[in-house]
């Protein structure tokens, strides 16, 4: 049986969540999600350049994560423990950060992004992540979430800054400190 790409129950500006609630495509809740799916669509973006192993799979690893967040986002009863964030996930994206670290200059200044192209692309990734934060956020203000995808997504964002500085060093580019 063939199933089809397109359901038409969208079309009057809703959208299912996990559970069968319907809710409006503009809501809180969707724009904290999808945010969450374009960071991990940039992500993707990243991936099909060449990248050392590390941080290949470090990346496909967030991928996955991202899709947990996402789906958890996606269910707004917290009786429901099936696909949710857990304080390990965030553990893990503390030890990459402390580990990748280990191989950079202390820094004491805002710093430019950019440099090479890949290392660029990631910013970009921390900026839409930190976009997501805010939807999070202001989705927390209004209904109950799991708070570990809020944590999660903070750590995430550290962990991108480090990762596009990890790429320039590699690729012996300096960090461009901000100038006032």
């Amino acid at each position: 049986m063939l199933v089809k790409i397109y359901t038409k129950t969208g079309d009057n500006g809703t959208t299912g969540l996990i559970g069968g609630k319907r809710i409006k495509k503009s809501s809180s809740r969707i724009a904290a999600y999808g945010t969450i799916d374009e960071l991990n669509a940039v992500i993707g973006l990243i991936l099909s350049a060449k990248l050392d192993s590390d941080i290949h799979d470090l990346l496909i690893q967030i991928q996955n994560d991202l899709f947990l967040v996402g789906a958890d986002l996606a269910n707004p009863s917290l009786d429901n423990n099936i696909n949710r964030v857990i304080p390990s996930m965030i553990a893990f994206l503390e030890k990459q950060i402390d580990g990748l670290e280990n191989d950079l200059p202390t820094i004491n200044y805002f710093i430019l992004p950019g440099g090479d192209l890949v290392a660029s692309q990631v910013h970009l990734a921390r900026a839409i992540c930190r976009r997501a934060e805010t939807h999070i956020v202001e989705l927390a203000d209004i209904n109950a979430i799991n708070k570990n995808c809020q944590i999660y997504i903070n750590r995430l964002s550290d962990l991108l800054f480090v990762i596009a500085r990890v790429i320039n060093k590699r690729k012996k580019i300096k960090d461009i400190p901000w100038k006032k």
